[in-house]
């Protein structure tokens, strides 16, 4: 038997199968991930939040494998075909794909002609054929005709001829050949190193599939795909803008009937013991092989491997936009600070919202500085009127249509009015409109235009981020790569397990939070989360963890899952507002009586804390994990993991594409990180793309381990096209953009109009406009270079 499922995980997470097994006894009981990560070290021996989150989806497959398992084995035995030799096949199979090779043959499906075949007693043709290929196929064949006849009163042709009678016999030698379980293996082996995925453009469709040019004459290897490219292809035979096919690469196109044989008919008649040897039947097997391999076993697994092909590709999108949601998130917040949220628009005009400190909307206004209006000094005097009066410390300016316009008022009005001393900063708006219409929202801001919910949103999400982005659904963020193309229940599993994470690393302040940001918090749902806000507009502030049992459907399990993560400030006992579990309170007075000082005075204490052996209060219950880490909380209580605020400084003079030119190098924001680059916000209404090898000096396999999103950096531009509103970028300041024209800078032009592609693309898939299109070919020769 295999090792068990325990045995298995501990395997790949290079754990202990204790660990594991602890582990999986806390997730059955109903534990969280981030409960289990913080609070039961000494369990899991300090398996971390990304084991766990493996641990938990991998859990989920292999119980799903034992499942089909015990099914597959309970039909074959029902069948009366199960043999200890197959038994102990089905019972080593490692994976879905391998259960389901060995089920194959005897798996319920309609009637074949092999079985047609069978009825009519071909089966011993085919047997001896394939025994003995010195047999004559016509001669062997004539011994098999019968008349049509009847059974079970149904009309059965019999056997008219000899033409008739080789058919069936292929067919079953077909059917045989291509449920042979270690022979599928073997091809499937060998189709994914030797496998070539091409594309051509659907006769008549070149202008309607213009973005999909790129792939109207394409081909790759299987194993090499990268998952926008291989999403990109999916996407445009869903469209029916491209034919996708999978061909080996030994073959210039897919075979026709007169080609010779491939390795892969080749590796089918080995496995038969089938060769040229000049016998009467050697001709009739070796087109029985062929049939097998073009009629059955090419479409077979080229189905199965271009399915796994988008599995792959679609597990991979999935972990970028996981991987720019967490950034995201995680963002560093401006804190408590009076902010002024700016909504660009045009004709409709710039909603303005001023929140205070604690992110209550005190005041809304809309003004038009912008085109047809032209209202630029009556919207200055609305908004300085509106900063005086609330004491503005902040302008927050979403970076959609008319963005860099309204950054341009906002700098007006910071030099007019010094003594105010106020910051403007460029925040992305993505999902804000999808806020400004969700039923929260309008639960939330019940007497809003909607209009001017965005204008919150946008003020309050430069405030804190994770507090404001919870409010949105994940997948209207904006940080995905072919999002809407990919599995939406994995998706949507995957997102929801990152914000846990990132609320839960923060932690949450149960007196100012929103019913969607408490519903994150590990332990609790919406209903409880929605239970807590109103108890606590009842009843008031909460002044300890403890008043929380008083909160209905909040019990003791619930409790405990959550009250480490959920924050009182300012309550009754300073450990309330520290990320100390409940729990741990009786070991932190058990240290105090040691230290013979109350709670107040050790918190903040380095030097004392420091000076502490954590082994010294270590016991049964509390171990030296959790020892550690209460020492580190009391010496830094419930320190925010996430960054320090800092901003992006767009250059002067700097505000359309048209401004730009070779060599500026200029601050900008990353806004999306995908697998070929990072997009980077300039203040020009277009992102520019830093392509993966412009990243850094050295090379880079993932652009996540240099950049992510929100971060400031500093950029070269290489080359712009303000009329395909392309801008390539570069993190190596030393590149200087190429001289236009040398032949030997004309680079890979298909390289450059993917990643065109990819930001088209991406830019639909958020849902707003394209940002902007990939490098120029001449850049990405220098990149290259």
């Amino acid at each position: 038997m295999l090792p068990s499922i325990e045995q298995r995980l501990a395997n790949e997470l290079a754990a202990r199968p204790a660990q594991v097994a602890a582990a999986i006894a806390l997730l059955d009981e109903g534990a969280t991930v981030p409960f289990i990560a913080r609070y039961r070290k000494e369990a899991t021996g300090g398996l971390d939040d990304i084991q766990l989150r493996l641990l938990e989806e991998r859990l989920r497959y292999l119980r799903e494998l034992e499942d089909r398992r015990a099914a597959v084995i309970a039909s074959i035995e029902e069948q009366g075909k199960m043999t200890p030799a197959l038994l102990d096949a089905i019972s080593h199979a490692e994976d879905k794909t391998r259960l389901e090779d060995l089920y194959l043959p005897y798996r319920q499906k309609r009637r074949t002609k092999a079985q047609i075949a069978v009825e009519a007693g071909l089966a011993p043709l085919a047997e001896a054929l394939l025994a003995d290929p010195m047999l004559s196929p016509e001669a062997e064949a004539e011994k098999y005709l019968k008349p049509a006849f009847k059974t079970d009163g149904a009309d059965n042709p019999g056997v008219p001829d000899v033409k008739a009678a080789l058919d069936g016999a292929r067919q079953i030698l077909m059917e045989r050949f291509a449920e042979d379980a270690g022979l599928l293996g073997a091809l499937r082996d060998y189709l994914q190193e030797h496998a070539v995925v091409e594309s051509k453009v659907v006769e008549g469709k070149q202008d309607a599939g213009e973005k999909f040019a790129d792939y109207f004459d394409y081909s790759e290897t299987l194993s090499t795909i990268p998952s926008h490219r291989a999403l990109a292809l999916f996407r445009g035979r869903r469209e029916e803008m491209l034919n996708v096919a999978m061909r080996l690469d030994s073959e210039e196109e897919k075979p026709k009937w007169d080609a010779p044989h491939n390795p892969c008919e080749g590796r089918i008649a080995a496995r038969f013991g089938i060769g040229n040897k000049n016998r009467p039947a050697d001709k009739w097997l070796a087109d029985t092989v062929r049939w097998t391999w073009r009629v059955k076993l090419m479409m077979h697994l080229e189905t199965e491997l271009m399915g796994a092909l988008r599995e792959k590709a679609e597990l991979e999108a999935i972990n970028v936009f996981a991987l720019n949601l967490k950034a995201l998130l995680l963002a560093a917040p401006a804190g408590p600070r009076v902010t002024m949220g700016l909504d660009p628009g045009l004709r409709t005009g710039v909603k303005v919202a001023v929140v205070d400190a604690t992110g209550k909307v005190v005041d809304t206004s809309t003004i038009y500085p912008h085109q047809p209006r032209n209202d630029w000094d009556g919207s200055l005097h609305t908004l300085a009127l509106l900063a005086a009066k609330h004491g503005v410390t902040l302008i927050s300016i979403g970076n959609g249509t008319a963005s860099r316009e309204t950054d341009r008022l906002a700098q007006d009005l910071i030099k007019r009015h010094p003594e105010m001393k106020m910051t403007k900063i460029v925040v992305s708006e993505a999902g804000a409109s999808v806020y400004s219409a969700s039923e929260f929202a309008s639960r939330e801001l019940p007497d809003m235009d909607v209009s001017l919910r965005g204008a919150v949103s946008i003020a309050r999400r430069l405030q804190d981020p994770l507090a404001e982005l919870v409010k949105i659904d994940p997948k209207s963020i904006g940080v995905g790569q072919y999002q809407h193309d990919v599995g939406q229940s994995q998706l949507a599993r995957t997102l929801d397990a990152v914000v846990e994470d990132c609320v839960n690393a923060v932690g949450v302040d149960v007196n100012t939070a929103s019913a969607p940001l408490l519903a994150r918090v590990s332990g609790l749902n919406a209903s409880v989360a929605q239970g807590i806000v109103n108890y606590r507009d009842a009843k008031g502030m909460f002044t300890s963890r403890a008043a929380l049992r008083s909160v209905p459907r909040l019990g003791d399990k619930t409790f405990e899952q959550a009250a480490g993560f959920l924050r009182v400030m300012a309550g009754d006992n300073p450990l309330d507002a520290s990320a100390v579990h409940p729990e741990s309170y009786p070991l932190v007075e058990k240290i105090l009586a040691d230290l013979k000082k109350d709670v107040k005075s050790v918190i903040g204490d380095s030097g004392l804390l420091k000076s502490l052996n954590p082994a010294r209060y270590a016991d049964d219950r509390f171990g030296l994990p959790t020892v550690t880490d209460i020492l580190k909380e009391l010496d830094k209580p419930g320190r925010d993991p996430r960054p320090e605020f800092t901003t992006a400084t767009f250059k002067d003079g700097v505000e359309e594409i048209g401004d730009l030119r070779p060599d500026m190098v200029l601050e900008g924001v990353v806004t999306n990180v995908a697998a070929f680059g990072a997009f980077v916000d300039i203040g020009v209404h277009q992102d520019g793309l830093v392509h993966i090898s412009a990243l850094s000096n050295t090379f880079v396999k993932d652009p996540h381990t240099v950049v992510k999103a929100g971060q400031v950096v500093k950029v070269r531009v290489l080359e712009v096209d303000p009329k395909r509103k392309r801008i390539a970028l570069t993190m190596r300041l030393s590149d200087s953009a190429p001289v236009a024209g040398k032949p030997e800078q004309r680079g890979d032009r298909n390289d450059a109009k993917r990643l065109s592609q990819h930001q088209q693309r991406q830019g639909q898939n958020q849902g707003k406009p394209a940002p902007a299109a990939g490098a120029m070919a001449a850049a990405f020769a220098k990149l290259k270079s």
